[in-house]
This record gives C-alpha cells, sequence and structure tokens, in this order.
C-alpha cells in the first residue's frame, strides 16, 4: 500500500513537471491547453524528454525511482521466495549436493516461520536407489527452482494467509529422505548423506544474519514428514538459539499430518519398501540407516527402542516446546501404511471398521494434547493448501485457531494464564465417519473426477445406512438427514 502511494505521489510529480502534462496527452492525441504558469521546480533535476516516445519506459522508470526511495515497495512487489544454499557445503542433500532453503524476508517483522517440507523416505539402498531414480528432486538440490512461490500459511496474501502473511517465510526442501533426524555425512561405505536435522541446524544458523537474531518468535512448521520433523527437531533449534545467547526468541511448532500411529496394519505383507512396510519397522530400519537424532528425554524413555520418538503420542510428552498439532482424524498415508488401499472400490465391512477405529484411536491419542486441531476428514497435509482457511471443527477454522495459541501463548508470557474468551485452542471432530465434517476438503471420485457428497462418498466407500443407523441406535432418514447437514 506504501510502495502503491509512493509510485502515485512520483506520477504526479512527474506530470507537475513543465511540458510533461502536454506532452503526454500530445503521445495520446489529445488537443494542446492554454498555457499555464509553470509550478516550482523540484530540488532534484528529472529528464522528461523520452515520455513523447515511450510512455511504457518511462513508468517503468518511475515504478523504479519510488522503489529506490523506499526499499520495502520492492519487497512487497515480489512475493516469491529465493533459494540460498548452505554457506557450510559439507551438510548436503543425500547425494552430496548442497542442501538450502527459499527465503522472502519481511523487513519489519520479528516473526519467522520455518516450514519442513514433506516427502516420505527411504531405507535402504535398494529403495533409496529406486527414489533417487523417480523422485530425485527429493535427494538433491540439482534441478531446484531460484524461486518459489508460498501458499497457504507460507502465503503472502492476507486473504489467504490472515495472521502470517508479514512473517519472514522460509521453505526448506527435504532433500535427506530421512524424516528430518539424520546425522550421517556421505561416505565411501555408505553412498548416501542423511543429514536432515543439521540441515535445520545450518539453516537456522544462517539465518541469523538475516534477520532471524532479532526475531521475537520462530514457528518451526512441517507438513507430512516434515510434521513429524517438528517434533523431533522443534527443541532443537530452541536449544541452539539458546546456546548462541539468543534467549530472546521463543521457539514453537506447528505439525502438520505427521502425528502417526505405530499401530497394527490391516493387512499385514513383506517389508519390501516404505509402502508396504509396517510404520514401526519401516523407522527400526530407518533409524540405523539414517543415523539418526532423537529427542533427549524421548531417548532416555525409550533406549534402545528409539523408534517410538518418530511417533507423535510416544515423543509429545518429552518435547519443552509449545507444539500445535494438525491432525486428519482419517490420514491418508496412515491408511496407507496400513494397507487400505482406497482405490476406487467399495472397502469391505472390515476395512471399513478398521477406518472407523482408526479415527477412535487418533482421538485417544490427540486427547491430552492442549493445542490441535482434528477434522473428521479422509485427507493428508493442509497448512500449505490454498483450501486451508475452509476447513473448520466446530464453527473454528484453522487460521482462527493458530491465532486464538498464539494469543494465549502471549497471555501466558505475560502471567495471564487464563485462554482468552472465545478463542478455542483444543478443537476435535466427535462424528465418527470420515468426511462427516462438512468443511472437508472436497473428495472426487478417482475413475470420473466427478465431485461427491459426503452421503455419495460414504455409499461409494461401502456404507450401509441400514446397518449403521442401527449401531447408532437411531432412525435411518434420521441418519441420511445429519450426514445431509453435516451434523
Amino acid at each position: 500500500m506504501a510502495a502503491a502511494r509512493l509510485l502515485s505521489s512520483v506520477a504526479l510529480l512527474v506530470l507537475m513537471q513543465p511540458g510533461a502534462l502536454s506532452g503526454a496527452r500530445r503521445f495520446r492525441g489529445g488537443r494542446n491547453p492554454q498555457p499555464r504558469r509553470a509550478p516550482p521546480s523540484p530540488a532534484f533535476p528529472l529528464d522528461f524528454t523520452a515520455v513523447e516516445e515511450n510512455m511504457d519506459n518511462f513508468m517503468t522508470q518511475v515504478k523504479n525511482l519510488a522503489q529506490s526511495l523506499y526499499p520495502c515497495s520492492a519487497q512487497k512487489l515480489d512475493h516469491d521466495m529465493k533459494l540460498r544454499l548452505l554457506e557450510n557445503t559439507t551438510v548436503t542433500c543425500n547425494d552430496g549436493s548442497p542442501a538450502g532453503y527459499y527465503l522472502k524476508e519481511s523487513r519489519g517483522s520479528r516473526r519467522w516461520l520455518i516450514f519442513l517440507e514433506g516427502g516420505w523416505y527411504c531405507f535402504n539402498k535398494e529403495n533409496c536407489d529406486t527414489r533417487y531414480e523417480t523422485m530425485r528432486r527429493l535427494m538433491s538440490s540439482s534441478k531446484w527452482p531460484q524461486t518459489k512461490t508460498g501458499t497457504g500459511i507460507l502465503s503472502p496474501l492476507p486473504e489467504e494467509n490472515p495472521h502470517w502473511w508479514n512473517a519472514n517465510m522460509v521453505f526448506i526442501p527435504y532433500c535427506s529422505s530421512d524424516v528430518w533426524s539424520g546425522a550421517s555425512p556421505k561416505t565411501d561405505q555408505n553412498s548416501y548423506a542423511f543429514m536432515g536435522s543439521l540441515i535445520i541446524q545450518e539453516v537456522v544458523k544462517d539465518l541469523l544474519s538475516k534477520g532471524l537474531d532479532n526475531a521475537k518468535v520462530l514457528l518451526l512448521a512441517g507438513s507430512s514428514a516434515g510434521g513429524t520433523g517438528v517434533l523431533l527437531n522443534v527443541d532443537r533449534v530452541a536449544d541452539l538459539l539458546e546456546g548462541l545467547g539468543h534467549t530472546g526468541v521463543q521457539v514453537r511448532g506447528l505439525s502438520d499430518s505427521g502425528w502417526f500411529l505405530d499401530n497394527k496394519q490391516y493387512h499385514c505383507t513383506d517389508c519390501v519398501d516404505t509402502i508396504s512396510c509396517s510404520p514401526t519397522e519401516t523407522i527400526r530400519r530407518g533409524i540405523k540407516y539414517w543415523g539418526s537424532v532423537v529427542p533427549e528425554k524421548c531417548r532416555q524413555t525409550h533406549e534402545g527402542e528409539e523408534w517410538n520418538c518418530f511417533f507423535g503420542y510416544r515423543v509429545f510428552p518429552s518435547i519443552k516446546s509449545p507444539v500445535f498439532v494438525v491432525q486428519w482424524l482419517f490420514d491418508e498415508a496412515q491408511l496407507t501404511v496400513d494397507n487400505i488401499q482406497l482405490t476406487g472400490q467399495p472397502v469391505q465391512e472390515g476395512q471399513w471398521r478398521y477406518i472407523q477405529n482408526l479415527g477412535i484411536e487418533l482421538r485417544n491419542t490427540l486427547k491430552d494434547v492442549p493445542a490441535m486441531f482434528a477434522p473428521a476428514c479422509l485427507s493428508h497435509e493442509v497448512i500449505t493448501r490454498n483450501y486451508w482457511i475452509d476447513v473448520q471443527v466446530k464453527g473454528t477454522s484453522l487460521p482462527r485457531a493458530l491465532h486464538c495459541w498464539d494469543r494465549s501463548l502471549h497471555d501466558s508470557n505475560r502471567n495471564n494464564k487464563a485462554p482468552p474468551k472465545g478463542c478455542p485452542v483444543h478443537l476435535i471432530d466427535s462424528c465418527p465417519w470420515p468426511h462427516c465434517n462438512p468443511t472437508c476438503p472436497t473428495i472426487r471420485d478417482q475413475f470420473t473426477g466427478q465431485e461427491m457428497n459426503v452421503i455419495q462418498f460414504l455409499m461409494h466407500m461401502g456404507f450401509d445406512v441400514q446397518k449403521m443407523a442401527q449401531q447408532q441406535g437411531m432412525d435411518p432418514a434420521k441418519l441420511l438427514g445429519m450426514l445431509s447437514s453435516g451434523s
């Protein structure tokens, strides 16, 4: 806004110059006005001789002048984050290429948001080789673009990101394949480096010279594997800053779709790859291959079985920093590793019961988490989606819940322990079926591409209205009415 006002002022100043206005009118084919007394010249000379020949170039020069006079205007006009590779080249991606991050600075803001990208993992040489051939950008920086546009909570637009749009935004691409836990360099014996935990540390150190040293709040956020990475690293980031003398920075975590369960698979299969392998077996193997670092208190609690620390409900009690958990009650990635394949065919009765029980288990693990947002939807990841502002739990949107959480932490730092009135931070759906929340993201039929409403979706999955109504002790017509209204 300030840039626009300055641009208008400079343009007005230009048009006040002797001959500038008449020259511009001649360029447009208008009549010459009667001569008027010229206003006083400004204190600095401006050359407008080229106005008549090239108005577009002239306005570009005016814009450049406005931006040079008001540095923030250039920042406001450029929303993209810019790639920066780490100065410490010993901290690398899987293939030894330099790790890095994307940054959009917001001068004047003391709030920083560092986002950890997700993207599964690999846990032995065979499936890491396959991953390198098919998903190389998740293991190498060699093809990363120079800029990246933030969406969702990384968006610089207030209509898409009402409470964090003006923060300093940092996006760390995932290129370590280790759930952001590894601390192992590439060697002659190990053809891949796994340095996810070290990459986070180096990015934080790099950012100190770019304004992070003066930050008030640092929000470490992430989705999927990045969400689990938040749980594993938020205290390490806080300890790093404290150890470097930056005790005034309040470090917080935002974990999206990274709260996985170490439950029993619906259908057990051989552990061949990340999809077929059970969650616990994957992490058991991976933690050794990656040389993983886990939170110290959790490591002491589960000594010899440190894999437990990759599962949200097991590591959360050991975390000191405030963490907000966002988790779909029917997470697609969880169902995938549990061998529930939603491929467009109606699910069997046993699968349907398994899906319902998954929602119940997740609710139970989240009940003691003070700050959380858990919609009864079948989906995966949300905070960087453009629809993240639309999903609600009990009438409260996710951006609103995060704002309430910010307020509650601010008030608690001022010794006001009472949470803000009408500002909930513990939000979990109570309805028992996938997509029983009417604000869930749109579901499309995998074969036709057509949108499905809640009833169509549940029928598509093999939902039996008569049987479900009987289980709930209600009339089938009433149950259908409740589903239609999203009750």
